[in-house]
C-alpha cells in the first residue's frame, strides 16, 4: 500500500506545512562549533594550491544553515572575501551549485529557485509547483521578502507575468502564503467543500476549476484532509483520481500536489526525487534543491518515505546516481543508509 492510500491514519498524523521544529532534519546544529577553526580549515582548501573538495563537504554539510551564515561572515571578515564568489570561482558545475545552496539562507535560496525557474525563455513550472505546494505560510512569506530584498519587485507581480490560465491563479494563491492555519476540524464544513468539489468535477460534464483552486489552497491542512476522506466517501474515487481524471497539464499536476502534500509532504518530495533520478540523466537541480531546502525540515521522513515507496534506501539510490564530490556531499546531506 502506497503513502497515497489510507485516508484514515492521516486524521491524526503531523503536517511538513505546519511544523516548525527541525527534530526531522538530517542536518542539526554542530556541537562545539568553533567557527575560526571553521574559516581557517575552509580558507586552506580553498586557497591553497588546488582545492581541497573534501573539506569543503565536511564542513559545509555538517553544520546547520545557522551556522554556516556565521562562517560566512566570519570568513568575509578574516579575507575581505565573499565564501560564495570563492565558492564559484574555485568549484563548478553541479557541486558549485550545491555548495553556493548550502551557504545561502533558506528563504533566499528558495527566492532564486523561483527567480530561476521565471527566468529567460520560457518558465519551469515544475519547479515552482514543487516550491508553492510544499511550503508552509511562514516559509511562503520569507520567501516573498527575500525576493523584494533581492530584486526590488513583489513575487507576486513577477509571477503575474509568467504564469496565466487557472494555474496561475492557484499559484498565485498559494505563493500569498494565506492557508488558513486554525487546527480545528468543521466536519460539516469538510462534507460540504467534499460534495461541492464532487458536483464541480466528478458530477458534471466539464469542470469547475475555479472551486477546486478555491477550496485546495484557502482550506487548513487538517481540514483538507477530513475533506478527503468525506470526497472519497461521496464519489468513491480519491479527490487525486478525480483530478487526474476531470483536469490535464500543470493545473493538474499543481493541485495534485497540493493534495499530496496535505496527505504527506516526505512522500511528496521522496517522489519528486526518485523522478529526478529515474531513466537517462538525472535532474540535478532538484536532488540539490529538495536535499538542502529539506535537510533541516523534515528529511528523516523524506528517507522514510523513498524506503517504502521505491523499497530501496535514498542513500543507496543516490550512491549508484551521482558520483565525486557532489555526490559525497550529496549523500552526507542525506545522513545515511535506511
Amino acid at each position: 500500500m502506497s503513502a497515497w492510500d489510507d485516508l484514515e491514519l492521516l486524521l491524526d498524523s503531523p503536517s511538513s506545512l505546519t511544523v516548525t521544529s527541525s527534530a526531522r532534519g538530517t542536518v542539526k546544529d554542530k556541537a562545539n562549533f568553533k567557527v575560526e577553526e571553521d574559516v581557517s580549515a575552509l580558507r586552506k582548501a580553498i586557497e591553497g594550491i588546488g582545492t581541497t573538495e573534501k573539506t569543503l563537504v565536511e564542513v559545509l554539510t555538517q553544520r546547520s544553515n545557522a551556522q554556516r551564515q556565521l562562517i560566512a561572515k566570519a570568513y568575509e571578515k578574516a579575507t575581505g572575501r565573499k565564501l560564495v564568489a570563492d565558492l564559484e570561482g574555485d568549484t563548478h558545475g553541479d557541486f558549485e551549485d550545491l555548495l553556493v545552496a548550502l551557504v545561502t539562507p533558506p528563504a533566499v535560496y528558495d527566492c532564486h529557485e523561483v527567480i530561476r525557474a521565471i527566468k529567460g525563455a520560457g518558465t519551469t513550472e515544475s519547479t515552482l509547483t514543487e516550491i508553492f505546494a510544499s511550503r508552509s505560510n511562514r516559509q511562503m512569506q520569507a520567501l516573498s521578502d527575500a525576493y523584494l530584498a533581492e530584486t526590488g519587485r513583489s513575487m507576486i507581480h513577477d509571477l503575474q507575468s509568467e504564469v496565466s490560465g487557472d494555474y496561475g491563479k492557484a499559484l498565485l494563491i498559494l505563493a500569498e502564503g494565506k492557508r488558513d492555519e486554525s487546527t480545528n476540524v468543521d466536519t460539516a464544513k469538510a462534507k460540504a467543500d467534499a460534495k461541492a468539489l464532487y458536483e464541480a468535477g466528478e458530477k458534471k460534464w466539464g469542470t469547475d476549476e475555479g472551486k477546486f483552486i478555491d477550496i485546495l489552497c484557502h482550506r487548513s491542512i487538517p481540514q483538507l484532509r477530513q475533506t478527503l476522506v468525506e470526497y472519497k466517501a461521496i464519489s468513491k474515487k480519491t479527490l487525486q483520481e478525480s483530478i487526474e481524471s476531470e483536469m490535464s497539464g500543470n493545473l493538474e499536476k499543481l493541485l495534485v500536489a497540493v493534495v499530496k502534500c496535505v496527505k504527506t509532504t516526505p512522500a511528496y518530495l521522496a517522489e519528486r526525487l526518485f523522478k529526478s533520478m529515474k531513466g537517462a540523466g538525472t535532474t540535478e537541480s532538484t536532488l540539490t534543491r529538495i536535499l538542502v531546502s529539506r535537510s533541516e525540515v523534515d528529511l528523516l521522513d523524506i528517507r522514510a518515505e523513498y524506503k517504502k515507496l521505491f523499497g530501496c534506501s535514498l542513500y543507496s539510490q543516490l550512491e549508484s546516481e551521482v558520483s565525486g564530490d557532489y555526490g559525497d556531499a550529496l549523500k552526507h546531506l542525506c545522513g545515511q543508509d535506511d
